[in-house]
């Protein structure tokens, strides 16, 4: 798999996990045996879907040093989680994971390596921080401010860093177009992913570059197909981001695995997709 993706042109991997079927080798393969796969085909680690610990405490401390350990191993750079730093709608539990990220964000920096957190749309809903309050004293409306764009602010910029799955970025465009003010006012605002990196353009080393065909019918407003089989303009977004040669994106797509039906799938997906992404270099 790993050698085709380099016959292909891809020269970074990003991984969601270490390990594999045991049937292959009758164990699991080692982050020693992953690099040395990795080396003879020319390719790079480039980040993980990793796990943040949850609390920060003398165990979770030596577990994430284990982790980091593990990516110097495979020789990355940046290392990260697959979902948000909370699912929460509430300044608290942002605060809380602020806190946490910058703990764990300084431990990574101090290696070498960006700790990042990958995104799906609900990172970009409002946050409820104002107005009457719920049952449980929770804020039920918005000042405006997205959850994501909050927790910017909250961490240090050199211990933690993004990246932005543009998909579900515009999936969030079309989900989020309004909140409940205050005065308990409804107010648009449409969110602009080209927009949010721009204007913090080095806090985004990483993206995922997969693509979306419009679908009103669908709830998420899009349908996952291929790189440039979609309606995401992928050419004005990397022209327009800023700090042009600092950005790794790397194409995801969660459907593509076609099973027993259609095994060669992911790789016939992957090179329709290389060939897009390459056509885009400027």
């Amino acid at each position: 798999m790993l050698g085709r993706l380099a016959e292909i042109g891809y020269q970074e991997v990003e991984f969601a996990g270490y390990t594999q079927n045991t049937g292959i080798l009758g164990r699991q393969i080692t982050p020693e045996e992953i690099r040395k796969i990795l080396d003879d085909n020319g390719l790079r680690a480039n980040g993980s879907h990793a796990s943040v610990p949850s609390t920060v405490t003398p165990d979770t401390i030596a577990a994430f040093e284990q982790t980091l350990d593990t990516a110097e191993i495979l020789g990355m750079t940046h290392i990260g989680t697959g979902n948000d730093p909370t699912g929460s709608n509430y300044k608290a539990d942002w605060d809380a994971a602020a806190d946490r990220w910058n703990t764990f964000g300084e431990m990574a920096a101090a290696r070498g390596l960006k700790l990042y957190t990958h995104n799906h749309d609900a990172a970009y809903n409002f946050l409820l921080d104002s107005g009457p309050l719920d049952g449980l004293g929770r804020p039920t409306r918005s000042s405006g401010v997205r959850k994501l764009e909050y927790f910017f602010g909250l961490t240090n910029p050199e211990w933690v860093w993004f990246e932005m799955d543009i998909y579900w970025a515009h999936v969030a465009q079309y989900r989020y177009r309004s909140y409940v003010d205050p005065d308990g006012v409804t107010q648009t605002n449409v969110f602009d992913p080209l927009a949010t990196v721009a204007v913090r353009t080095t806090r985004f080393p990483l993206f995922h570059a997969k693509d979306g065909a419009f679908n009103p019918a669908s709830s998420a407003g899009y349908d996952m197909v291929p790189l440039g089989q979609g309606d995401i303009d992928y050419g004005t977004f990397f022209a327009n981001m800023g700090a042009k040669g600092y950005h790794n994106p790397m194409w995801e797509q969660d459907n593509a695995p076609g099973g027993s039906a259609d095994p060669g799938r992911s790789l016939r997906f992957a090179e329709i997709s290389y060939e897009h992404m390459s056509g885009l270099r400027g």
